[in-house]
């Protein structure tokens, strides 16, 4: 298990060993969450596996998003809420490669920096979390005025579309910081007033990583909804929850300038990945949308006939207790594309012509409201 450690490094990348050898040593910039530690971890595994010979160390570095736990996303005003402190490592040749969820990284990176490799994708999909000891199992058995807690402004809008009868309240943290504000209502923001939440919205993929895959109660997707509690006896019915571009992937980012470091990494490349997050990141990029806009996709990609078929939801986000000016303010438009891509360049092609389409459906117009 590699070893976290926030001091970082001088830029020689070499390490004097007992036998008057050097060792390459290559740093890897990560957050400070315990997901973020173990998504790392995963990397260099790895890579010890696949490009052995230097040396992994990984840097522990803290983002702007990390610290202030108080903002909503939306109040950030920048796209790199997550990454913007660890490209600046990157670019002064502090780290070597900076470990991201891809769904947390801009599409447009700075000139110095490319997006180097997506390894395998865990299960893209949000999932539903109940609080403890809770009689409910699913979206579709929430009573209404139940509260979900969530910081994501795409899940807000998502349940505001979708199942107007919930109510979403703001939760900051990192995963076990939001169950444990999920179960325990002491441990809520407001010292004065503690919140109440009877469910969380989450990433599948981040759950599973660190080993808490028994809390999800229910899948949700475009597809029909998989409650992981076999006694239910609901109807099983379409939820229309699509994911965040990028969602489950990692994203490798280096310097452009570092094709040694390039070459160590490319065994983690996964080309059916590579393909559905193309293809997902350019429709974000061609909606000129951050990774907290309420955009939201789906995609897959059948290797037997090369067929990717991506689908598309750009939704307002509807605010207020008003409930007529909520109906008024409601606004979504999603489509579909199919078609046979064999190529990064193909698979990005997709993704921009589906934008294009949902922007001739008036999605520039609900995003421009967002701000």
């Amino acid at each position: 298990m590699a070893n976290p450690n926030p001091t970082l490094p001088p830029t020689n990348n070499t390490l004097q060993t007992n036998n008057d050898s050097h060792q390459e040593i290559i740093y890897i910039g990560t957050r400070k969450s315990q997901l973020a530690i173990a998504q790392a971890e995963m990397i260099i595994a790895q890579l010890e596996t696949v490009s052995p010979g230097p040396q992994y160390k990984m840097q522990v570095i803290s983002t702007m998003a990390d610290e202030n736990q108080v903002k909503t996303f939306l109040d950030f005003n920048s796209k790199s809420i997550w990454t913007e402190e660890l490209e600046g490592l990157l670019v002064d040749g502090k780290v070597d490669v900076v470990v991201h969820c891809l769904k947390d990284m801009p599409t447009t990176l700075p000139s110095s920096c490319i997006l180097s490799t997506i390894p395998l994708r865990e299960d893209p999909r949000d999932v539903l979390v109940m609080k403890l000891h809770s009689p409910y199992n699913s979206l579709h058995q929430l009573p209404p005025g139940s509260i979900i807690g969530t910081s994501s402004i795409r899940r807000k809008a998502q349940i505001a579309h979708f199942y107007p009868h919930l109510k979403c309240v703001e939760i900051r943290g990192n995963l076990q910081t939001r169950l444990r504000k999920l179960d325990d209502v002491a441990a809520g923001d407001d010292k004065s007033s503690k919140q109440n939440y009877d469910c969380l919205i989450l990433a599948a993929a981040g759950l599973k990583r660190i080993g808490l895959e028994g809390r999800i109660s229910e899948y949700l997707s475009s597809q029909n909804n998989t409650t992981t509690n076999t006694n239910s006896t609901n109807s099983v019915k379409e939820n229309k929850i699509l994911h965040a571009p990028g969602q489950g992937a990692l994203g490798l980012e280096i310097r452009h300038s570092d094709p040694r470091i390039l070459k160590l990494l490319s065994p983690l490349n996964h080309f059916p990945t590579l393909l559905t997050c193309s293809a997902e990141r350019s429709f974000l990029k061609e909606l000129n949308g951050g990774c907290s806009a309420p955009v939201a996709v789906e995609s897959c990609w059948d290797e037997e006939t090369g067929m990717l078929e991506l689908r598309g939801q750009v939704l307002s986000v509807v605010d207020g207790d008003d409930e007529e000016e909520r109906k008024r303010e409601k606004e979504i438009v999603e489509d579909r594309i199919c078609e046979v891509v064999g190529t990064v360049e193909e698979a990005e092609g997709v993704g921009e012509k589906l934008a294009r389409r949902l922007i001739g459906l008036g999605a520039d117009r609900i995003l421009g409201r967002v701000g």
